[in-house]
């Protein structure tokens, strides 16, 4: 089987070095790819923004499988036009993919169906949001429809900086038209949990479960960034909550989709707050999360090409997901500035000393190479992800390769897992969870 990997972040990097590994794989490639994907197929410098283009190159090498990495080009319909060809492609189409393409869509599709999620107000103009913010408390939520890149949320402490927020998005048009409608939300409280599922539209297949590090530094200060790193451990959810979530969000999720008319396969991720009042929705995204994907693929022991004929085939129920009990870990590696301006064509060094200890892989985001020298090329550069026997472990296996890693300018959080680590201590009888395959049929 040649499979074409479109993307060229840490998430591919983790997609392509999984999907090497199966024994459907004959040939691989990766559209554009980056210097690390190099060291698991054939990367191929094209410009993959629309979804012609992916189309064209998947049959110019005759791809029988392509996998999407990010939210663009789903979005903007490229499972479609694969379908339109008869063509194997793995994501959803572009009317399902308006879960993460439009906030506004996500909320309000969420009221419809009564999944949980925060209270919300839909804002058309700027003099309309700012009247909306007094209908909220502080700190407030002020999100941008559109695709933003991570950029597009603000968690306002005050209402000068949610006002600031809103000039930018909707007046400046900082991030384009993403930004000319927006959401104003209550701010929930409690751990984020970032839960992913595979679905043929039917059955579910919990993925392992993840907490992701949106904040730029330490004890989640600082603005959000597209994430500065995971962890995975089964202690992050007791199989009660995991059976609520699937029950109350997943299914109904699934059901509702179906119902109006626009049927969901493949990734699903349900970024959640725990709140005292239970799960509740904070976002959708139609694709593995990122950097969600490095400690969760460094988990699964199946076949990924086989899950997702599963999906392809209508009958992903009667395949079987299996994992690493081992916990993992992801930490960022990041450049000076980000998450505003990045400085690039700063030297890497060490990576490879990274990777000697074992138990380690260096998945490439923001990477290029030139004269023999790896440099970066981006905000978030390297992904360092490390398992271990127990979640202390993997934390400290990641950070000893992170300490083997030099590039001017490079800053990362210290506290990757340190939340995992005070669950652990506060309910050690959570800990070694076993890790069960679990399936929701939805009811259509």
């Amino acid at each position: 089987m040649r499979i074409l990997v479109i993307g060229s972040g840490g998430r591919e990097h983790a997609l392509t070095w999984k999907l090497r590994e199966s024994l459907s794989m004959e040939e691989i490639y990766c559209a554009p790819g980056n210097p690390g994907i190099t060291q698991e197929g054939e990367c191929l410098p094209v410009d993959v923004s629309q979804p012609q283009v992916i189309l064209e190159l998947a049959r110019q090498i005759k791809a029988d499988l392509t996998v999407i990495g990010p939210e663009a080009p789903l979005v903007t319909g490229v499972v479609d036009e694969f379908e339109k060809e008869g063509l194997w492609i793995v994501g959803p189409t572009k009317a399902a993919a308006r879960l993460e393409g439009s906030k506004i869509f996500a909320k309000q599709f969420m009221q419809r169906q009564g999944i949980p999620t925060g209270r919300f107000v839909v804002a058309d103009s700027f003099d309309a949001a700012v009247k909306a913010l007094a209908g909220f408390g502080l700190p407030v939520v002020v999100k941008a429809d559109g695709l933003a890149a991570g950029k597009g949320v603000v968690v306002a402490k005050t209402r000068e900086e949610a006002e600031r927020a809103l000039d930018e998005f909707v007046r400046q048009k900082t991030l384009g038209r993403a930004g000319e409608r927006v959401v104003i939300e209550e701010c929930l409280t409690g751990e984020e949990v970032s839960f992913i599922v595979l679905t043929d539209g039917q059955s579910v297949v919990p993925l392992v479960p993840t907490q992701d590090h949106k904040a730029v530094f330490d004890n989640d200060q600082g603005p959000n960034t597209g994430g500065m790193g995971a962890y995975s451990d089964d202690s992050i959810l007791d199989e009660r909550t995991r059976d609520i979530i699937l029950s109350k969000i997943v299914v109904p999720t699934l059901a509702g989709m179906a119902a109006e008319g626009n049927p969901f396969r493949c990734f699903l991720y349900f970024g959640l707050m725990m709140t005292a009042e239970g799960a509740k929705v904070l976002e959708y995204n139609v694709r593995l999360g990122d950097p969600e994907a490095q400690p969760i693929l460094m988990r699964l022991r199946s076949d990924l090409v086989d899950l997702f004929k599963g999906i392809r085939e209508g009958k992903l129920a009667a395949v079987e997901a299996h994992w690493s009990p081992n916990p993992s870990v992801c930490v960022v590696l990041a450049s000076r500035g980000y998450p505003g301006k990045p400085e690039v064509g700063k030297v890497i060094t060490g990576y490879e000393a990274a990777e000697a200890l074992g138990g380690v892989k260096v998945f490439h985001a923001g990477t290029t190479f030139h004269e023999r020298q790896l440099f970066t090329s981006g905000g978030r550069v390297l992904g360092v992800t490390a398992t271990g026997a127990d979640l202390a472990g993997a934390i400290e296996r990641a950070y000893a390769a992170v300490g083997k890693i030099h590039f001017d300018g490079m800053h990362f959080r210290r506290d990757i897992g340190a939340k995992g680590l005070r669950r652990l201590t506060r309910a050690p009888e959570r800990n070694n969870l076993p890790v069960r395959r679990v399936s929701g049929q939805c009811k259509i």
